[in-house]
């Protein structure tokens, strides 16, 4: 996870290891991901009919296949589109590059490789106390700011220099194992899962703003830093129940200090103390095995069901045109310029944070399109990848919740982008 030069760049190791893969195997990758698709799908139909015993009785395996109906329908949905789409049958809506081929052929050919490498990574993240130790270092940070513990900070720290998906995939293992409330949980996964730095650049780019990149970011970072204070304290973050995932209670005392400790001093020897507990090479492996299985198997197709679900919508319907609608006089009242164009872009992000970015590259106003970039990354939530990965995990948030969450992010940070707009430009 530690950022190191790259190609005239900055990055992270299990980023350069992604791409390395994608060149390596190129344009095999969506045959791969509608096979792994495909045999998830049958795995639950056999699970669900026959029970078979090899299945029921490795509890891994029964997790991974015996799902509940909303994700059994979302599978078999994920199998159909996955088929036409590599295929190239059926419905052109289904399947275009802006709808299935965006999913299938872009989004999870990245998911694949970053799964691997990020699932088979994750026990060296997890299992050897660097959790333990900014628990103690970050507690009096985050606690009074963000209502979280001190180890979240590496969880966003992993979605800000390396992606949103690592920090979904992060707070999900931590919160199965009991260190995250569901409040907790809900908060960091809808909170700090933002697109990586990266991928910003990217999006200033794509609306013709690369040189105000700087800016850009640090906008970003001041608006994240505003929406992170304010959602965990209202609905419906703040009634998310402070308990733990199936009955599991962490140490209530986890995260005092006690007495003749600096936090420094403490945080090292728990840290050492849960090294000392990971010394078989073989359960490492296996863990890190089982969490690519579930990343690749759990989450796929919930991000090719619901991510191609949500761009035809955008694509082919007006429903996000009506639904920026509001926003208009709320832009004219802010002085953003071409507002209607703006307004527009300002839902459609809910399906995938690049459609802003797309749509509003053809804006003539320079400011505007600074602020659609800015707020396309802030709002956070989107069904394509961050939205279909948190539905896919283990993360105690429903379909609703991130529909008003992003709403709320919206509402958030729009005036304060605006405002850092106006004084840029």
């Amino acid at each position: 996870m530690i950022p190191i030069p790259y190609q005239k760049g900055v990055t992270i190791p299990i980023a350069i290891l992604s791409n390395w893969l994608q060149g390596l195997l190129g344009e095999s990758i969506p045959s791969i991901m509608t096979f792994i698709i495909l045999l998830t799908f049958i795995g639950s139909i056999i699970t669900k009919t026959v029970k078979p015993s090899f299945i029921m009785d490795k509890p891994f395996l029964a997790s991974l296949f015996d799902v509940n109906p909303v994700l059994f329908i979302a599978r078999g949905l994920a199998a159909v589109f996955a088929i036409m789409t590599l295929y190239k049958i059926g419905p052109e809506a289904i399947w275009s590059e802006n709808t299935g081929g965006l999913l299938l052929e872009s989004l999870l050919s990245v998911l694949f490789t970053v799964f691997l490498f990020a699932g088979l990574f994750l026990p060296l993240l997890l299992n050897f106390g660097l959790l333990e130790l900014f628990a103690a270092l970050l507690t009096k940070v985050m606690r009074p700011l963000f209502k979280l513990p001190g180890r979240s900070a590496i969880d966003c720290a992993a979605s800000w220099l390396g992606d949103g998906t690592i920090g979904v995939l992060l707070t999900s293992k931590q919160y199965e194992e009991g260190y995250y409330t569901k409040r907790e949980a809900a908060i960091i996964g809808t909170t700090f899962s933002v697109v990586s730095i990266t991928f910003c650049l990217v999006v200033i780019s794509e609306v013709g703003l690369h040189h105000l990149f700087v800016p850009f970011y640090l906008t970003i970072l001041l608006a994240g830093f505003v929406a992170a204070i304010i959602a965990p304290r209202i609905p419906p973050l703040s009634k998310k129940p402070d308990t733990y995932y199936n009955g599991k209670k962490a140490e209530e005392t986890r995260e005092v200090i006690p007495n003749g400790y600096s936090p420094l001093r403490w945080g090292i020897e728990q840290a050492v103390q849960k090294a000392k507990k990971n010394n078989h090479m073989s359960k490492i492996f296996q863990e890190g095995f089982q969490n690519v299985l579930d990343m690749w198997m759990g989450v796929a197709p919930v991000v090719m069901a619901l991510g191609t679900l949500a761009t035809i919508v955008a694509e082919y319907t007006p429903v996000f045109t009506w639904l920026g609608m509001p926003f208009i006089p709320l832009l004219e009242l802010m002085q953003v310029p071409e507002a209607q164009a703006a307004s527009e872009t300002m839902i459609i992000g809910f399906a995938d944070m690049f459609l802003p970015a797309i749509i509003g590259a053809s804006i003539e106003s320079e400011m505007t399109r600074f602020i659609i970039a800015c707020l396309s990354v802030t709002q956070l939530i989107y069904m394509s990848e961050v939205g279909g990965l948190l539905l896919g995990s283990k993360v105690p948030v429903s379909f609703l919740d991130l529909i008003l969450i992003f709403l709320q992010r919206t509402i958030i940070t729009l005036p304060i982008i605006v405002l850092a707009a106006h004084l840029i430009f």
